[in-house]
């Protein structure tokens, strides 16, 4: 295990995922000034999603058969690109295309990220990949207060300085060529069979995990978009606290990240992943039916056990899919997010009709949804090669 360059991804993730995480706190500071609705709030939402996760597996595929490494240090810097010019948007349709390009950024970086760790990691997969997503999930918590930090000072156009690190990270990556890993191709792998052989044994299972994801990251991506404006709007709070509760949720998801691979390699991908499940819904309606710190506290431990299980589903998605490693991790976080990101308009319809309540408590039943279908998943994957 070479740690260096495992050190050097993780930044990379943190840096384009700082992005992920600023974009859902943006919202409150353009919705009255553009009088958008809150469906076209969440549109935002939903083409920054459309461009960053369902468009992975098209980067995860060509991952597989070609050398695209030059994705590691582009990425982070489009990505922040993109939001940089977010906040000198001159209108609603500036926005959505600038929300696309840093996207883009996100998309390109995450199927080689990920491919690049599954090739770096030893037996306890699950580990290895949690580390990974720590850079990630750190980066997101960091989104919300930067985002609200550099508004309070400069404005709008403070969003310029998430181009600062998306510049540096691309000069360190720069700076080595230890992160061009070499692939190893498997024993036995052919062009021509490498993908049917693959898919065509993962078929079911694979469509369960991603049905599970997707509901996992439809209840994320609800929670970061409707608790802000549940904040403001229900609770009539201070928007300047909005930022730094989200954070604290972040932050708590990164905990998660830590925990929950070392809990799955060894309890078990499997009982890891259907904990957390649900006990997320346990917690959220908790959080919605409490006041103040205790409130608080029941938020940020269903942000923990909401993403505990992000590196064990990559973790079983990538092994189900051993000859296709890119497109199974564009797969699980690209298309499952993707997916995921169209429900938060569905949301934003639900709130536009039936108030914020209504779609937040509609988000609090999916993880239990996402139990009952990753429940049949055969796993370990030995058991479905040889069912087939």
């Amino acid at each position: 295990m070479n740690w260096k360059i495992l050190a050097l991804l993780i930044a990379g993730h943190f840096v384009t995922d700082i992005n992920t995480g600023a974009l859902p706190a943006f919202l409150p500071f353009i919705k009255e000034p553009l009088g958008l609705s809150y469906t076209m709030a969440a549109t935002i939402i939903l083409v920054f999603n459309l461009t960053s996760s369902v468009i992975q597996p098209a980067f995860g595929y060509f991952s597989d058969r070609w050398s695209i490494r030059w994705l590691l240090p582009v990425g982070p810097f489009w990505a922040s690109l993109g939001l940089a010019l977010l906040g000198i948007a001159p209108s609603y349709a500036w926005i959505l295309f600038f929300a696309s390009l840093s996207g883009i950024g996100q998309a390109s970086y995450h199927p080689e990220g990920f491919k690049t760790v599954n090739l770096l990691s030893g037996p306890k997969k699950a580990t290895v990949i949690s580390f990974f997503h720590f850079g990630g999930n750190l980066g997101f918590a960091v989104g919300p207060i930067l985002i609200t930090t550099f508004f309070t000072l400069w404005g709008l156009k403070g969003s310029m300085l998430f181009l600062i690190p998306g510049i540096v990270m691309l000069a360190v990556f720069l700076s080595t060529t230890q992160w061009r890993v070499r692939q190893v191709p498997l024993p036995g792998q052919s062009r021509g069979k490498k993908l049917s052989g693959s898919l065509r044994n993962a078929a079911v299972p694979m469509a369960l995990l991603i049905s599970a994801v997707v509901l996992r990251a439809a209840t994320r991506l609800g929670l970061l978009t409707f608790v802000p404006f549940y904040f403001i709007k229900i609770q009539q709070g201070d928007p300047m606290m909005v930022g730094k509760y989200l954070s604290i949720f972040l932050l708590a998801g990164t905990a998660g990240i830590v925990i929950g691979g070392p809990l799955a390699d060894r309890f078990g991908y499997k009982k890891t992943t259907l904990l957390s499940f649900a006990v997320s819904s346990i917690l959220l309606f908790l959080f919605y039916f409490t006041q103040g710190i205790l409130s608080l506290v029941f938020f940020a431990t269903a942000g923990m056990f909401i993403i505990m299980s992000n590196s064990v589903t990559m973790a079983i998605g990538q092994s189900l899919m051993p000859r296709n490693v890119g497109m199974a991790s564009g797969l699980i976080l690209g298309l499952a997010m993707g997916i995921g990101g169209i429900s938060t308009t569905l949301l934003g319809w639900v709130a536009d009709h039936w108030g914020i309540p209504t779609a937040l408590q509609i988000t609090f039943i999916l993880p239990i949804l996402a139990f009952l279908v990753f429940l049949p998943i055969p796993y370990p994957p030995e058991e479905i090669r040889n069912a087939s």
